[in-house]
């Protein structure tokens, strides 16, 4: 078993831990829920926020839908536990984020390009700044047929920042106050998550470099757990069917090497703080 040192310093370095030993078991009567037919509308996700009461997404009976959301708290919590006891350091600044259970195949999925999960990318969410948090995710392939889910994963970040960096144009003065006030992000959204986006728009968008980047094949057998900060490592979904994920939030200042994280790769090219940083509206 790898030392928990050695597990944080291969994370931070944007590197995924797999485990093959360390599966998610279904109960019996949840095998069930490992078809595309409970997906409404085709979702790539079925969604369950933390502290909610019920999963969004899917379609089901009052019934099948109340045991949904069991079967994705236990997945939540078993997570928990599995990330607390690789990682404790990072246990007095992590919070737990939502869940998602993946039933449909990703390869063939139609999706406009800023969706679509096949294009190499970071993760950085819109609607949820997290202001130099890092995002942690727990994977699992839960595929009862044995198929692997299939990734690429791209170049460090660190090179990736300098190449798009210099494209990314600055947040409009006051925006940050507009999104929160018209309701489209959950709170201010600051200039570090603003750049995260912009990374992610212009690796997703640029033809060029979705063809001809660096990029090596993952792949992860049925039974299979895999952790990662998909803030900081490029990658793609290719192909693979049946998985849940667990995103985290950790305290960038519970790394174990702060000058590693996307915050501070960013921090230096910016030549100034990002994390508390927000555009004021304009005098």
């Amino acid at each position: 078993m790898i030392s928990a040192e050695t597990l944080v310093a291969k994370l931070e370095l944007g590197h995924v831990a797999v485990f093959e030993n360390e599966p998610f078991e279904l109960a019996p009567e949840e095998g069930r829920f490992l078809s595309t037919e409970w997906s409404r509308d085709g979702a790539k996700n079925i969604s369950l926020r933390p502290g909610a009461q019920g999963v969004r997404g899917a379609r089901g009976s009052d019934a099948e839908l109340a045991q949904m959301t069991a079967m994705m708290a236990r997945y939540a919590a078993w997570a928990e536990r599995l990330v607390d006891r690789l990682v404790p350091r990072y246990r007095p600044g992590r919070t737990r984020g939502a869940t998602s259970f993946r039933p449909c195949e990703i390869a063939g999925r139609v999706a406009s390009w800023r969706q679509d999960d096949t294009r190499l990318h970071v993760d950085a969410f819109p609607s949820n700044p997290v202001r130099g948090r890092r995002i942690l995710r727990v994977f699992t392939n839960v595929n009862p047929d044995g198929a692997a889910r299939e990734w690429l994963l791209g170049e460090p970040f660190e090179g990736f920042a300098k190449r798009f960096f210099p494209r990314a144009r600055s947040a409009m003065p006051g925006s940050a106050h507009l999104l929160r006030g018209l309701g489209i992000t959950k709170s201010l959204r600051s200039d570090y998550d603003h750049f995260m986006l912009q990374l992610h728009d212009l690796a997703k968008g640029d033809e060029e470099y979705q063809r001809v980047a660096t990029r090596e094949r993952a792949s992860f057998a049925a039974g299979t757990t895999w952790v990662v900060f998909t803030d900081q490592a490029l990658h793609a979904a290719t192909q693979g069917q049946h998985a849940f994920e667990q995103t985290f939030y950790v305290d960038v200042d519970r790394m174990g090497d702060r000058s590693w994280s996307p915050l501070a790769v960013l921090e230096r090219l910016a030549g100034r703080p990002l994390a508390g940083g927000v555009t004021p509206p304009a005098s």
